[in-house]
């Protein structure tokens, strides 16, 4: 089930809102976990069971690494608590990008294909900092596991994130209960990700995929960096959608997620711009892996070293894939120069520095979406001038499509959620006020609508 369809929008949502508001407050966390699990159940079947197993394992883990004896003992049993749910992310989604690879070589080794369980990349992440956190004794293990199943298997955030951390949720479990207010400010920031992902993303996607799609020989520059570009577009109003739909649906039950995206496109530097994407996962590698690393303490060239590292692992993280694992190499590479050269060169302008990130992230974005490593060759060579004759593609894509394209080129560079903040709805409010709540209303009947003419496609960051 996924937030932009007309099950969970019309039935589900609803079904879980008045069951939870109608139940007494010691009951509400069984309702969430119970929702969360039938949630993923509807996608997953008996993968749920992975699920599961995750909670409990989670749960004891960081039990076993609060009961080990500070110090070293406990550092090497946090170790091996994170190696064991490591396994869990490399048997399920690595383990036949392994094999193919070790096949490719020559070598007699076969494996049929494992399902990849949806969302295993964001709930495997969010066990590890809980027991990493746990270990560093930054927090005390959840005695309760119907509190810690309801965190680790919360609908909202389940299949795509963001990464919650358990301790900037925990202090919100006890005494929680969402008003009128919630609910309001919820379904503002709701909407506005439903509109981003049916309206803009679904329809800067028709572009994108008309382009990618183009034979090598009828692959124009143009049509090559308008095609980067419209992915671009669809990929952060797809994946920034998704964050605020779950910030809004965390919002209606009581509980307050933290920013994942913050106008990445309006950066001037690679830095800037991965300070602005994906924050929970970001922040993630930044603390659980690149500073313990040494992060940039060890000297430049270890701090190259570990930059280079932490975002190769990005990359894979993203997908089994060598396209995935090049896209991290290439941000990794950028941000490393960045770093080495940040005290020996003035600051770039900001336009020049805005346009030097546009085309390095755009350039990335090739590999990432491109399904081959030939595939992404033969765009960027269009990219870079050898393009071949160009044909009437954009024939294929109608008029609407190209005008969201726009206003989604637009609206990437605009604080939406901030836009979205000053849509007061609440009673007794002013005019105004009125009126944004009768233009939320508005973008959410449009929304509904454009999903009942077209079914909304899968979010990217789904089989992540």
């Amino acid at each position: 089930m996924v937030f932009s369809s007309l099950a969970f929008l019309l039935c589900f949502l609803p079904l879980v809102l008045v069951v939870h508001f109608a139940c007494p407050r010691r009951l509400r966390d069984l309702v969430l976990l119970c929702a969360s699990l039938a949630f993923y159940a509807v996608g997953e079947g008996w993968y749920t069971t992975v699920m599961l197993g995750a909670i409990v394992s989670g749960w004891g883990l960081a039990h076993l690494v609060e009961r080990s004896p500070a110090g070293r003992a406990r550092t090497v049993v946090t170790a091996a608590a994170v190696v064991v749910l490591l396994a869990v992310l490399v048997v399920f989604k690595y383990a036949n990008f392994l094999v193919a690879n070790l096949a490719a070589l020559g070598l007699p080794f076969h494996l049929d294909p494992i399902h990849l369980p949806i969302g295993i990349s964001f709930f495997v992440f969010q066990a590890i900092s809980y027991v990493v956190d746990v270990g560093r004794g930054e927090l005390p293990a959840e005695r309760s596991v119907l509190r810690f199943g309801v965190y680790k298997s919360f609908f909202p955030q389940l299949i795509a994130g963001p990464i919650v951390r358990y301790k900037d949720l925990v202090g919100q479990f006890d005494g929680r209960d969402p008003g009128i207010d919630d609910l309001a400010a919820g379904l503002r920031r709701f909407t506005l990700g439903l509109a981003r992902k049916v309206l803009i993303a679904d329809s800067a996607a028709q572009v994108a995929d008309a382009i990618f799609a183009l034979p090598a020989g009828q692959l124009s520059t143009t049509a090559a960096w308008l095609g980067a570009a419209a992915y671009a577009v669809q990929i952060y109003h797809d994946f920034a959608g998704y964050s605020d739909m779950a910030i809004g649906l965390a919002r209606m039950f009581g509980f307050r997620f933290k920013e994942n995206f913050d106008r990445p496109y309006a950066a001037t530097s690679i830095r800037g711009f991965w300070r602005g994407w994906h924050i929970s996962l970001s922040t993630w590698f930044r603390d659980y892996l690149y500073i313990p690393l040494g992060g940039s303490r060890s000297g430049p060239w270890r701090t190259v070293g570990n930059l280079v590292m932490v975002f190769l692992l990005c990359g894979l993280w993203h997908g089994a894939a060598w396209t995935f694992v090049l896209w991290g190499l290439f941000h990794g590479v950028f941000l490393a120069v960045e770093h080495a050269t940040a005290d020996r060169f003035p600051r770039l302008p900001a336009i020049v520095g805005h346009c030097y990130c546009l085309v390095v992230v755009l350039i990335g974005w090739v590999l990432f979406r491109s399904e081959s490593l030939p595939a992404a060759g033969h765009m960027l060579a269009a990219m870079a001038g050898s393009g071949g004759i160009d044909t009437p593609w954009w024939r294929l894509i109608d008029g609407h499509a190209w005008l969201m394209l726009g206003v989604g080129a637009v609206c990437a560079l605009a604080p939406l959620p901030q836009w979205a903040g000053a849509l007061r709805v609440r009673t007794g409010d002013s005019a105004w006020g009125w009126l944004g709540a009768v233009g939320v209303l508005a973008v959410l009947v449009l929304s509904i609508s454009a999903l009942v003419t077209n079914a909304s496609s899968p979010f990217i960051y789904f089989r992540f």
